[in-house]
């Protein structure tokens, strides 16, 4: 009878709507927590699986589909996210309004820039007092400057690009100052390849403003204010101000607008030296030769080039052959990502001794420890997988 009775309570307890409200946000919060805790130990695939099961519980908590959506855009699944921020505004909560300025983020980055801007000025008609809405404006000024730069000109085909590399590619320093001078289409049409070109035109025109010197420098401060150029690029563009920018304040994009003072950024030297950047351009040039080299890979050796001049200044090693530095650096890239790449295969490619290549390496790793950082990287990468 107390067993039937006891029955009958855990019925009634159960089918009691106010009990059930409690018992699902709790549920939902519970999970909201845990993908947070994902979120902040860099396991973003166990994040996005507790955020949905939030979303699974409360369907009608915009919160729950806030987090996945920021979740995506980390991610860089833009068009997914922005799918979920536009579900927000649309049916579940039109008073999040920082929703537009995320989708225009996305929408940069996906380079449609039209849309980024519609976005853009609607997160500022709707919160002009907003928390980011000084940033919304000044996002919007940065796309009118752009159009503004490229307005004569149609958008890039193949062809030009590959004709102004070449151009580029083949301009002696007599050449590119009587142009730089005198030839206002030559520098706009640099500019269209800036923006609109392939990686290499836009690494080669980055080079190329570094042996224009001063003039070129307006351009490259308005470049590293533009939030979706890709961070290598940015950085390069950064090293060339630190030669030759009249003032060492600069103002650059980095989730937000920052000043940033080019004497100590990026790294803490008083200039940027030549054959610092040849070692580097001189690698990038040959990673192109390897079709797995993804981006990712790019902006690595772009920081341990940097990192390793940073913590040897001033005993900086006097670089004579900038190849043999140059696959020593490609080495180190190897090593840190355990790629099946030996020193002899450098060897061969940069037309170096093997013995040197092993020498540069030595230097770089001394300094930076990359064996070490390459073991803790794999070591993280088998726990995500796990």
């Amino acid at each position: 009878m107390n067993k039937i009775s006891n029955r009958k309570k855990l019925a009634s307890r159960s089918t009691n709507p106010v009990s059930k409200v409690v018992r699902f946000e709790q549920e939902a919060n519970y999970y909201y927590l845990k993908g947070r805790h994902y979120l902040y130990r860099n396991k973003p695939s166990k994040a996005g699986l507790f955020f949905r099961k939030a979303i699974e519980i409360e369907p009608g908590n915009p919160l729950h589909h806030y987090n996945l959506a920021c979740l995506l855009s980390k991610t860089n699944r833009f068009e997914e996210a922005n799918r979920i921020f536009k579900n927000i505004v649309d049916q579940l909560e039109p008073e999040m309004t920082e929703c537009f300025f995320l989708m225009a983020i996305n929408c940069g980055l996906l380079d449609d820039l039209e849309t980024a801007r519609d976005y853009l000025q609607k997160y500022v008609e709707l919160s002009p007092e907003g928390e980011m809405a000084e940033e919304a404006l000044d996002l919007i000024f940065a796309l009118e400057e752009e159009e503004n730069l490229l307005k004569p000109v149609a958008r890039m085909t193949p062809q030009e690009n590959e004709r102004l590399l070449q151009i580029v590619l083949t301009l002696d320093q007599e050449e590119l100052a009587r142009k730089f001078a005198r030839d206002d289409g030559f520098k706009v049409t640099l500019l269209q390849g800036l923006y609109q070109g392939s990686d290499r035109l836009k690494e080669e025109i980055i080079y190329l403003y570094g042996r224009v010197g001063r003039p070129a420098v307006p351009n490259l401060r308005q470049y590293v204010m533009n939030p979706w150029i890709k961070e290598r690029f940015r950085q390069m563009a950064l090293l060339v101000l630190k030669n030759f920018s009249p003032t060492p304040s600069c103002r650059i994009y980095r989730e937000g607008f920052i000043e940033v003072d080019l004497n100590s950024y990026p790294i803490a030297t008083p200039v940027w030296k030549q054959h610092w950047q040849q070692v580097l351009r001189c690698t990038l040039n040959h990673m192109r030769q390897s079709s797995y080299y993804a981006e990712e890979f790019y902006e690595d050796v772009l920081a341990i080039w940097l990192d390793f001049i940073d913590r040897v200044y001033p005993e900086v090693p006097r670089i004579v052959k900038p190849q043999t530095w140059a696959a020593g650096l490609e080495y180190s890239l190897s090593r840190f990502h355990f790629l099946n790449i030996t020193q002899k295969d450098l060897a061969v490619k940069y037309g170096v001794s093997t013995s040197s290549v092993g020498a540069k390496y030595k230097a770089i790793n001394q300094a930076l420890q990359i064996d070490k950082k390459a073991y803790r990287n794999m070591l993280s990468i088998l726990t995500k997988q796990g």
